[in-house]
């Protein structure tokens, strides 16, 4: 199991997705099985429910998710805020950190209006916020650190998987 952890914008389902694909695994992402779960969109819960519920239900998921063998998983960006997903996290999952600047971060996320968090007011200033508290849960759950500024999703995913197949977490790929 690979998890993918990082701000909201970061990548983790883009890059994840590929990274599945290149290695033959499946993919997951938790949002998508949280709203599948629900039959309602996050933002919607969050504005029904608020964070509190959302993020019990979000462990919940992430823990049935876990279990699944050779699969890459992205996580929601506030997973890592509960102790018990950290813990989740790195028992059950290699755990590779997608770190992004909260300015580019909010270059990618300027035309977004699905993340409940980043709604209204200065979104890079909300992400900066989100970033001094996030950052060092991401860092503290982390076995690898990739940092995705302005890199295109393929040189990612080749440099993640070189990272991965080095550590043995993953058989390197036959030429």
């Amino acid at each position: 199991m690979i998890a993918l952890v990082g701000m909201p914008g970061s990548g983790k389902s883009t890059v994840g997705r590929h990274l599945a694909r290149q290695i033959g695994w499946r993919f997951a992402d938790s949002d998508v099985e949280i709203e599948r779960e629900l039959g309602e969109s996050i933002r919607s819960y969050f504005e029904k429910a608020g964070e509190d519920s959302f993020r019990s239900l979000e462990t919940s998921v992430l823990a049935s998710l876990l279990e699944r063998p050779s699969m890459v998983l992205a996580t929601g960006g506030g997973a890592v805020l509960r102790e018990a997903n950290r813990k989740l996290l790195s028992e059950h999952a290699k755990v590779v950190y997608l770190r992004a600047t909260p300015e580019d971060l909010a270059r990618r996320l300027r035309h977004d209006t699905q993340r409940p968090l980043l709604q209204g007011g200065d979104p890079l200033r909300k992400l900066r916020d989100l970033f001094l508290v996030r950052d060092p849960l991401y860092r503290e759950v982390a076995n690898f650190t990739i940092d995705t500024g302005r890199t295109s999703v393929p040189t990612l995913v080749n440099l993640l998987t070189m990272q991965l197949e080095m550590a043995g977490v993953i058989e390197a790929r036959r030429t």
